[in-house]
């Protein structure tokens, strides 16, 4: 298997010895936007034919009696008439494309082609292995590649279950299988240098790169590279809304893409990331909710800590003298390591007549009592007094 970035040494390789490539990857996997970048790098004219939404015919169908102004006669090539439906038509720019630039090189990408029923692709025999339909010969700047999904005949992919027609063994004889794999660190290569993916999803890929495209992953919906873009774009759009809106609705749209269990662990790392344990989240509901515990749990010390700063700085708005404040803020205390909740003690004493206020409020409120008792019991008192 190849990876994304040497398949795109490999791709010119084959076409620049005259073989057709035939690129072989999961759905999502990125094979469209590999060839798009070998085509960028070729300086080619790129055309994509989606074969899957062929129908038989298309190539072949009969062209009725047409005036001389229908048909397009090429210097070099034969004669063709315009319809506008099928392969016709992009055969006709492809012709017009190269009379016009003869010296850039052309690609015709047949994307799903074993998506294709097996009339379709038995339509396109010609044109892939031939290169040439009915009267029609293709010119020698154009390079076809195609692309497909993997079905249960291929090495390596026996239980592969994509709806696919298997391919005419003519076609596997004559072109060059080229297997890709998703790899971590090509798809962030290509996310930093393309620009539109955002700095949250890289960072998740970089930290966690097996979910880019996970081996075991939920029977339904799961990442792929293709639905990481997708993600990047929603939440590139889901950023306009207010946040209280972002953080109703961004699990499932999260989930919508990756599947539940990957969408449930990149919603957390959003949250993470952006200190998204917001005060009002924290001191929600009588206790600290488990949702809450979760998040803060996973997340890195540096990250609990800054949660708390951010919960210590609001304590005029969230005064720790309440008793559910109090009882939100000792369960996330005691939810940190030893040395991190000496270190939050330490900010708790630099907020003016803080500690006074709290000893005062516990001879009346008791779960303000047990996080002064908390204070006290990391030594608090004896290191500050």
């Amino acid at each position: 298997m190849l990876s994304f970035q040497e398949l795109l040494k490999a791709i010119p390789v084959v076409i620049e010895a005259g073989n057709v490539p035939a690129i072989v990857g999961e759905a999502g996997i990125g094979k469209s936007a590999l060839v798009q970048t070998v085509a960028d790098q070729m300086d080619a004219k790129l055309y994509t034919t989606v074969v899957s939404l062929s129908e038989k015919g298309d190539l072949a169908i009969p062209v009725p009696p047409m005036t001389d102004s229908a048909f397009v006669k090429t210097s070099q090539y034969g004669e063709l008439a315009d319809v506008k439906y099928g392969y016709t038509h992009t055969l006709i720019e492809i012709i017009q494309w190269a009379e016009a630039h003869p010296n850039q090189p052309i690609i015709w990408f047949l994307d799903e082609f074993n998506r294709g029923t097996q009339a379709v692709q038995s339509e396109l025999m010609n044109l892939v292995l031939q290169r040439q339909i009915n009267n029609l010969r293709l010119p020698d700047s154009v390079h076809m590649i195609i692309a497909e999904n993997p079905d249960a005949t291929m090495a390596g992919f026996e239980t592969s279950d994509y709806g696919v027609t298997v391919g005419d063994a003519a076609i596997n004889d004559r072109t060059v299988r080229l297997v890709m794999r998703a790899a971590a660190s090509d798809w962030l290569e290509w996310a930093k240098s393309n620009g539109q993916i955002v700095k949250s999803v890289c960072r998740f890929i970089e930290e966690n790169p097996q979910e880019l495209a996970p081996v075991d992953h939920d029977t339904d919906l799961y990442p792929t590279p293709r639905a990481w873009q997708r993600v990047s774009r929603n939440l590139q759009t889901l950023s306009d809304l207010p946040t209280e809106d972002q953080q109703r609705i961004r699990l499932d749209i999260l989930q919508g893409d990756l599947g539940v269990t990957v969408g449930q662990s990149f919603e957390r790392f959003i949250r993470q990331q952006n200190v998204g344990l917001s005060a009002p989240e924290i001191y929600a509901g009588n206790s600290l909710s488990p949702a809450v515990a979760q998040i803060f749990t996973e997340s890195g010390i540096d990250q609990q800590q800054s949660i708390m700063n951010s919960l210590i700085q609001q304590v005029a708005q969230y005064p720790l003298t309440d008793d559910s404040h109090a009882s939100h803020f000792t369960a996330l205390l005691n939810l940190m390591p030893v040395d991190a909740q000496f270190a939050v003690a330490l900010k708790l004493a630099e907020v003016p007549e803080l500690l006074e206020r709290l000893y005062q409020a516990a001879q009346e409120h008791p779960l303000v009592k047990q996080l002064y008792d908390q204070l006290t019991a990391i030594g608090l008192k004896n290191n500050l007094d």
